[in-house]
Order: structure tokens, then C-alpha cells, then sequence
């Protein structure tokens, strides 16, 4: 078999076709979830935090150094927890909303027949020697 036909037969199988749309809608749904975080949930923090942006939290280890004019001459050191505490928030929510999603998605499809679970050959095997035993 050449490559080229088994590359076509693997980017034709069904699970790669859905991975790549799963790829595609979850970039698209990043965004929404991204712009609800960012445009809601965000702002509702800085004001009951008093006003301050999550993202701008930092906690300084080095102040930054000015000249005699106000130039800057060596940057300031800082742990910005603020960005990974905003990310954080991002993901939980993320989670949230595909839990969500999810949850809504499983009551509305329709549960499978439960079919009959089949017989075990030694359950089968010792009905009939039972029922042999019996006649």
C-alpha cells in the first residue's frame, strides 16, 4: 500500500473527521466563553474587588529604577498572579459551560433500547442438563 492511499484512508476514517470538527467548534466556543469572561464576569470582580483588574494583580519583588528624568533604566521584577488567577477563571468556566452543554445534550438524546443482555454459554449449558435431569 502507498503512502498516499494510506493517508487516505486514514484521513478518512470517521474519528478524524470528528476530531477535526471538535477542534474547530471548541476554538469557536473558546472565543464566546473568552468574550463572556472578559465583557462579564471579569468587570463583576474588578468592581467588588474596588476596581481593579484582576489581570493587573502582581506582586512586586523588584521595583522598577528611574533615572533623574523619569526614564525607566532597569524593569520592574513581579510575579503577576493576577494572569494566571484570570486564566484559571477562564477554565473553570469553560468547564462549566461544556459541563452544561453536555448534561443538556445527554437528556435530549434518546437513551438506547435496552436490549436483552445475552445468556452466558454456562448458564445455557446447565439449563439444559437441568432440564435433562428433569424429564
Amino acid at each position: 500500500m502507498g503512502m498516499i492511499s494510506e493517508f487516505k484512508e486514514f484521513i478518512a476514517r470517521g474519528n478524524v473527521v470528528d476530531l477535526a470538527v471538535g477542534v474547530v467548534i471548541g476554538a469557536a466556543f473558546g472565543k464566546i466563553v473568552t468574550a463572556l469572561v472578559d465583557g462579564i464576569v471579569m468587570p463583576a470582580v474588578g468592581y467588588f474587588s474596588g476596581g481593579v483588574n484582576v489581570s493587573d494583580w502582581k506582586h512586586v519583588l523588584k521595583p522598577a529604577q528611574l533615572d533623574a528624568a523619569g526614564k525607566e533604566v532597569a524593569a520592574e521584577v513581579a510575579i503577576k498572579y493576577g494572569s494566571f488567577l484570570q486564566t484559571a477563571i477562564d477554565f473553570v468556566l469553560i468547564a462549566f459551560v461544556i459541563f452544561l452543554f453536555l448534561k443538556a445534550y445527554n437528556r435530549l438524546r434518546k437513551p438506547a433500547a435496552d436490549a436483552p443482555a445475552a445468556v452466558p454459554e454456562d448458564v445455557l449449558l446447565l439449563r439444559e442438563i437441568r432440564d435433562s435431569l428433569k424429564k
